[in-house]
Parts: structure tokens; C-alpha cells; sequence
């Protein structure tokens, strides 16, 4: 495969004492695939702090980025130079050379390779070095050395992590560096996994069987754990090795979706949650959270079921808080395996979403609408509370009714987390499963029949639609055939005239959805976006609450590490995985190390997956679903986090934020509010206090009999006139619980409306803080707004 011009070049400021430092650097993005494995070795060999040594992090950066590709030559290459640098490193990485194996699309010339290979595994055996185990064992069975590898390997590991060892030495090395693709602990030189690692194992029927062997004998072992036939310890259950092994097991078995696995899931999970003694602690934290990644990488609506009983077990004060992290990502991760993510149990409700349970004289009905409520009756007449009878007589059935409305709820949050995550993989169902499964499901259905669907009715054709198959407007339309596609309706595929009738349709009919979507926000590509090209300053330059922040990051399932006031601390980015794993959304923050704890927000970019390898998009290039469910949740970020938000900051903040906080407290509205903004307009007529209530561009204007005052429908915060007095309200007072909300997500739209129904009636405060601030006209009019232009 002869070498691009660029690798030319490469290759001789690797080799050349001579050759000088180039600038601007090589763009190593423009290197191929075969580029990059030729090049690989020559950086393995490339040493000190020169011209060569920066070349060599250059290509070994682009090979941990990308999917370098090999000829049998620069496979051998790579081998020999592993083999050339032993005494100087002390060390050769094997997960580079097993990764080889697979990245050669003429085939690894194996009997040249076994020399070099026997080299390499003595070495590190009589270093002891088999920190890297399965790697060690793809090279191995290349040297002839399985036997000698194998021993040194099952010393300290359990039966289950040995088992797993002696099924490899029965593979060809190929398929030994496959498994090495999804092991967790490889080097950090090593390229980004096979794509398709996992459906290729699972096409393995040896593994496939051993997986279900693995689970049932971990099952087995925490079962004699709690039946006391072996000494329990806390989290010594199994060992590091077996949790990995379980890991994979479980991994497989959900990418299989095998119908033996729930039940015994369920049973692991619930055995290693909790001690067999009144301890808090746990035969296995490490399993339990094993398979709690497992079920975000192939969830299935059972094993998130699994997970959410083994915390309901669980003594330990902090696994509940960490599986429901784990629960609400693996949720979201649903939506992108359409063949399951419906799939819910009916737990015996009728089609109308009801469930009656005769106990005695009296009947426990449970509705489904938009919560779950349990009630109690005796004959014709509704009860008040549980029956004392069945209090004194029945408990144990009280509780389980009890316990169901808790896992049915459980089971709609599952469902609504994975319709909602969805949309950017514009999750697509046939007709007659959506039929089936959702609009029609007793449980699944309390949840669709209040969301807006789209069913193709001809090539290229959607048309919105309610599930009972009538339009905005009320009129039926056909039933579609059971092929016809099906998705959930958003409103940046729609028509402003559709997405104007369907807001005033929810809001007419009092149809609070499960999430925002009529109401939902959408975030297009502005024109100085299409000027930076690759990043978007849309949400840069807020100062916002660091812990805050990072919680919201948590919640959200956006990746981030931690920042403070530590060694590569100040800087960092959030990450989300969007759209079934195509691309990826970056939000860039940096700490502000100063008295507080606040961070300062800066790019938003975006990266597209092709080949195994994640490469820069321009902003033009993302879909724009992709694109407007990320800013969605950026804003949010913003939002909720950034000091304007905080009606006391004013009085504790630092004083160079306060012009930040002025302006962002009180300046233009970003999408979500101008989404607040319309949703008023169809609420405030339906109030007591319409006639007192005018929304301009940025603020409800609301008249009390005292003083009149404008509350801003971004933060929420409020503005007195005259003078545009500010005016501190921590929580709102008088909130009606009986008006209708379309929608509520970070709680602002409810905040607004409450404290306008205080402030229409402010003789009628009684609040001596409140009433103190309204009174005082002794206040000075603040400094005026200042105006960022874009």
C-alpha cells in the first residue's frame, strides 16, 4: 500500500536526525488509515523530546483517535519494533500488537509473527509483566506459549475468570484479540474498539454458552453466600477478574436479549445488593455495578427492572444513588434498541389503564393518567384512605398494592426517559408493534395518548396525529397498514401552523405531556455559527454554579470529570453520545478560581463517528434533531445553573459578576423562554389574574394595587417600576395547584405564574421581606441594562 505524500513526510522527520521541527505541525488528520499503521511502528521507535519524539505523540495520538490500518509488512514491522524496544522500555504494549491482528485486511503473516512473539512473552513473563492479560494471551497462542501463559495467568483468579481463560486457549488468535476488543482495561496507546466487537462475539456459539454457564454460576455462588454454605465478606463475593468475566457475560446475554436472562438477573442482582446477615454491606458492589454499566452499553427494559429490586434491597446508604445514575443512563440508551424498548409487562390493567383488586368488602383500584393513584372503595362509595379493616387484616397485601403503583411509575419513567431520548436517533416503529406495544398497551398507552405521533402515509409523507388516529383539527384518518412507519412528532420537522395548533390543542384539552413536545424548543443554526464553522458561542461567557453544573451534567447523562482547584482542573468539557452512538456533543467550561464556586462557559462542538473513529463536524454537517436536542439541553444548562438564576446572588455575589448578572437577569430571552413566553400566552387568559397580566418581548408585566412589576420569563426574576427597582422573592407564595401546566421541566414556568399571582395581589401580602422591598422608594434606580451585540 504505497504512502500517501504526507506519511512520506512523517516518516522522515521520525527518521532523520537532521530534519528540523516543521511549522505549522503535520495535520495527521489527513493521514489514511494504512498511513497510520505503517507510520505506527516507526513512532514506537522514535525516542526523546526532539523533532522525531513529536511526531511520534502526533501519530500514536491520531492511532488512539482513529482506526489505523495494516499490511502484513507493517504488522511484522510493528512486532519487530515492540521487540526492539524491550530493553529500553522494559515493557512492549501487546494490546497494540493484538490489535494488529484484526486491522490487517490481507491477514497478520502469523508464521512470521510467531518469532518475534515468543520474544515478546517470554520477556514479560519473566518481568511479570501480565497487567494486560487477554493481550498477553493473543500473543501467546502466536508463539506456541499457550500452556506456560495460562498457568501464570489462573494463579489468583477465581473459577469463573479461569473458565473464561480456558476457553480462549481453544480459539484461533484472531478470535482471542476480538475478545481483547470489548476488554475493559486496555492500554492507552490501544486504537478505538471494532465497532462491531460485540456482534461478532455473540455470533460465537462456545461463548454464548459459556456466558449463560458464567451467570449461572455466579448466581449459584451468591445463593450458597445467603443460604450460608460459604463465609460471607463484604464485596469479596468474587474476585476483580471474575467481575470482568460477569461483565462480559452479562453484556452478551443482553445483546442477545436471551430469555433466560431476566429471572436470573433479577436473582444475582438481589443477592449480591444486600448481606445475608444485618450488615449494610454487600456480597458484591463491584458485580452489582458491573452490570449497572452493562445495562447502559444493552439495556433491555428487564434488567433495568433487575437494577431498580436490587436497590430496593440494598442496605447501603450511597448504592441506591449511584444505580439510579446508572438506571436513568441505560433509560435513555433504550431508545436506540427499538426491538425492546417497548416491551413492558401489562401487570394486570385492563386496556383503559385500570387495575381492581377485590379484598373482602372493600376494592383497591389503581388508574393510570397522568400519575398512578391507588384509591380505596367499598361498594359504590369512595374511601378516603386505606380501610382500618385492611390495615389491622391485610397488610401484606396493602404493601404489595403499594409496591405496584411504585414499579409501575418506575416503569413509565423508563418508558418516557427512552421515548424522549429517541428523538435524535429519529426512532422509527411499524405500525401494527407501535399499535401493539404502545398505543394500546394498558401501561405504555397512559403515556402515548398524550404525545403527538407521525405516521407515513406515503413515501416522504407524515402526518401528526394523537393514537386514537385523529388529527390536530379532530378529523379521523385512516388506519394505516401494519408496515406503515411510525415516530414521535417534533416540531422541527413541522409546519409553525402545525406547531401553533397543536400547542392551543394541548392547552384546550388540558393534555399535561410526560415531556415537553408541543411546547419543545428548537435550536437552529444561526448565522454566526455558519461563520465559525466547526463551534457555537450561542451559550459562552456565562458565569454559572460549578456544583450545579456538574450535577445537571450527572442528570442529564452528559460525561465530565470533575473540575476545581487541582492540577489539571481549571478546564474541561461535558459530553453526550447522541443519536444511537453517530455523534457526539461537547460543552466546554473552564473553573473560576475565586471566592464561590463558579465556572465560565465557552464552546459547544460537535463530532461525528465513522469507522470506529470520532472526527470534527461542521455545524452545518450535524442533523439538525442532532443539533437542537444538544443546544436544548446546553441552555438548559445555562439556565438553570448561571447566577441570573438566583434571585439572592445579587446580594452575596462576587461584584465583577454583577454586571453578568444584571444583564443576563434581565436581557434577551434565549429559546426556552421564548417556548415560556408562548405557553403564557395561552395560560394567562384562563387565570383569575388575566385582566392585571401583558407579556411583552422579555417580561410579564404584571399590575398589583400597590405597584406594578415586571418579571422576567428567562430567570424569573423581577423588576419593580418605577425605576426598575429590583425585587427579591426566594420562592414564590399563593401558587395555585389547580392550574393546568402544558408542560414543567426546570420548574420556571410554574415559578412565573405563581409569583405573578402574588404580585396581582400585593395589598394581600403579608411577608414582611417582601412587603419591606415593595414599600421602600428610598432605593436608588440601579445602573441601566447593558447590550452584548452578537
Amino acid at each position: 500500500m504505497p504512502l500517501s505524500p504526507l506519511a512520506h513526510r512523517m516518516r522522515t522527520l521520525m527518521t532523520d536526525p537532521a530534519a528540523e521541527r516543521p511549522d505549522p505541525l503535520p495535520d495527521v488528520s489527513q493521514l489514511s488509515p494504512f498511513d497510520l499503521g505503517t507510520l505506527l511502528p516507526l513512532a514506537y521507535r522514535a525516542a526523546g523530546n526532539g523533532v522525531a519524539g513529536g511526531m511520534r505523540f502526533l501519530v500514536e495520538d491520531a492511532a488512539r483517535q482513529r482506526r489505523p490500518l495494516f499490511t502484513p509488512e507493517a504488522c511484522l514491522d510493528l512486532f519487530v519494533a515492540l521487540v526492539n524496544g524491550l530493553n529500553a522500555r522494559k515493557w512492549a504494549d501487546l494490546c497494540v500488537a493484538a490489535g494488529a491482528l484484526l486491522r490487517c485486511p490481507d491477514g497478520p503473516p502469523l508464521t512470521d509473527l510467531a518469532g518475534p512473539a515468543r520474544t515478546l512473552v517470554r520477556f514479560l513473563l519473566r518481568a511479570g509483566r501480565t497487567d494486560h492479560p487477554y493481550a498477553l494471551l493473543t500473543v501467546a497462542g502466536l508463539a506456541g506459549l499457550d500452556a506456560q501463559v495460562a498457568r501464570t495467568l489462573e494463579r489468583g483468579r477465581g473459577p469463573i475468570a479461569v473458565g473464561e481463560i480456558n476457553l480462549l486457549r481453544d480459539w484461533d488468535v484472531q478470535r482471542r484479540a476480538l475478545l481483547l476488543e470489548v476488554v475493559q482495561d486496555r492500554s492507552y496507546n490501544s486504537p478505538p474498539p471494532l465497532s462491531d466487537a460485540w456482534e461478532r462475539l455473540a455470533a460465537i456459539p462456545e461463548y454464548v454458552a459459556f456466558a449463560r454457564t458464567t451467570l449461572e454460576a455466579a448466581d449459584a455462588r451468591i445463593a450458597a453466600i445467603h443460604a450460608h454454605e460459604l463465609a460471607y465478606q463484604a464485596d469479596r463475593a468474587f474476585d476483580g477478574a471474575e467481575k470482568e468475566t460477569i461483565g462480559r457475560a452479562v453484556r452478551l446475554a443482553l445483546l442477545r436479549d436471551e430469555p433466560w436472562l431476566p429471572d436470573l438477573l433479577t436473582r444475582l442482582l438481589t443477592g449480591v445488593a444486600v448481606a445475608p446477615t444485618a450488615a449494610r454491606t454487600l456480597p458484591s458492589q463491584a458485580v452489582l455495578y458491573e452490570v449497572g454499566r452493562a445495562a447502559q452499553r444493552f439495556p433491555t427494559p428487564e434488567v433495568i427492572v433487575a437494577l431498580r429490586a436490587a436497590s430496593s434491597v440494598t442496605r447501603h446508604k450511597a448504592v441506591p444513588k449511584q444505580l439510579d445514575r446508572m438506571i436513568k443512563r441505560a433509560e435513555r440508551s433504550l431508545a436506540d434498541r427499538v426491538e425492546v424498548a417497548f416491551r413492558m409487562p401489562d401487570l394486570g390493567f385492563d386496556t383503559d389503564g385500570r387495575l381492581s383488586v377485590p379484598l373482602g368488602d372493600h376494592t383497591a383500584v389503581m388508574t393510570i393518567g397522568d400519575d398512578v393513584e391507588l384509591t380505596w372503595w367499598q361498594g359504590d362509595r369512595r374511601l378516603k384512605s386505606v380501610p382500618s379493616a385492611l390495615r389491622r387484616d391485610r397488610p401484606d397485601e396493602v404493601k404489595q398494592l403499594r409496591d405496584l403503583v411504585t414499579r409501575v411509575r418506575r416503569q413509565l419513567a423508563t418508558l418516557v426517559r427512552s421515548l424522549e431520548a429517541g428523538y435524535t436517533g429519529e426512532a422509527v416503529h411499524t405500525y401494527a408493534k407501535w399499535r401493539a406495544d404502545v398505543a394500546t398497551h394498558p401501561i405504555a398507552g397512559a403515556v402515548a395518548k398524550r404525545l403527538i405521533w407521525e405516521i407515513e402515509t406515503s413515501p416522504g409523507h407524515w402526518q401528526s396525529v394523537l393514537p386514537d388516529l385523529h388529527d390536530v383539527t379532530g378529523r379521523p384518518i385512516a388506519e394505516p397498514g401494519p408496515e406503515a412507519r411510525v415516530r414521535l412528532w417534533h416540531p422541527s420537522r413541522a409546519p409553525l401552523a402545525d406547531v401553533t395548533a397543536w400547542r392551543e390543542h394541548m392547552t384546550g384539552r388540558r393534555l399535561r405531556q410526560p415531556f415537553k413536545q408541543a411546547f419543545r424548543e428548537v435550536y437552529l443554526l444561526t448565522p454566526a455559527e455558519e461563520r465559525t464553522g466547526v463551534y457555537s458561542n450561542r451559550f459562552a461567557a456565562h458565569v454559572v454554579d460549578y456544583q450545579k453544573l456538574y450535577a445537571l451534567f450527572k442528570q442529564r447523562g452528559w460525561e465530565t470529570d470533575l473540575l476545581g482547584p487541582w492540577d489539571g482542573g481549571d478546564a474541561g468539557d461535558a459530553r453526550r453520545v447522541l443519536a444511537g452512538g453517530h455523534w457526539r456533543a461537547s460543552f466546554f467550561h473552564d473553573y473560576l478560581p475565586e471566592e464561590g464556586d463558579y465556572a465560565a462557559t465557552d464552546q459547544v462542538r460537535f463530532h461525528h463517528s465513522a469507522d470506529g473513529e470520532w472526527r470534527e463536524a461542521r455545524l452545518a454537517e450535524v442533523p439538525p434533531l442532532v443539533f437542537s436536542e444538544a443546544m436544548r439541553d446546553v441552555d438548559l444548562f445555562v439556565a438553570v445553573t448561571s447566577i441570573a438564576a438566583d434571585p439572592e446572588w445579587v446580594d452575596r455575589g462576587e461584584d465583577r459578576h454583577h454586571a453578568y448578572w444584571r444583564q443576563t437577569a434581565f436581557g434577551d430571552l434565549p429559546p426556552s423562554a421564548e417556548v415560556r413566553r408562548d405557553a403564557l400566552a395561552r395560560l394567562l387568559p384562563r387565570t383569575a389574574v388575566a385582566d392585571r397580566c401583558t407579556l411583552t418581548d422579555r417580561f410579564l408585566v404584571v399590575r398589583g394595587e400597590l405597584r406594578t412589576y415586571k418579571i422576567h420569563l428567562g430567570s424569573a426574576n423581577i423588576l419593580m417600576e418605577p425605576g426598575d427597582v429590583y425585587l427579591c422573592i426566594v420562592s414564590a407564595r399563593g401558587h395555585d395547584a389547580k392550574l393546568f401546566l402544558p408542560f414543567e421541566e426546570d420548574g420556571r414556568l410554574s415559578l412565573i405564574l405563581s409569583k405573578a399571582l402574588l404580585l396581582a395581589n400585593d395589598d394581600r401580602i403579608t411577608d414582611p421581606t417582601i412587603l419591606r422591598q415593595i414599600r421602600d422608594h428610598r432605593e436608588p434606580p440601579p445602573a441601566p441594562l447593558l447590550r452584548i451585540d452578537d
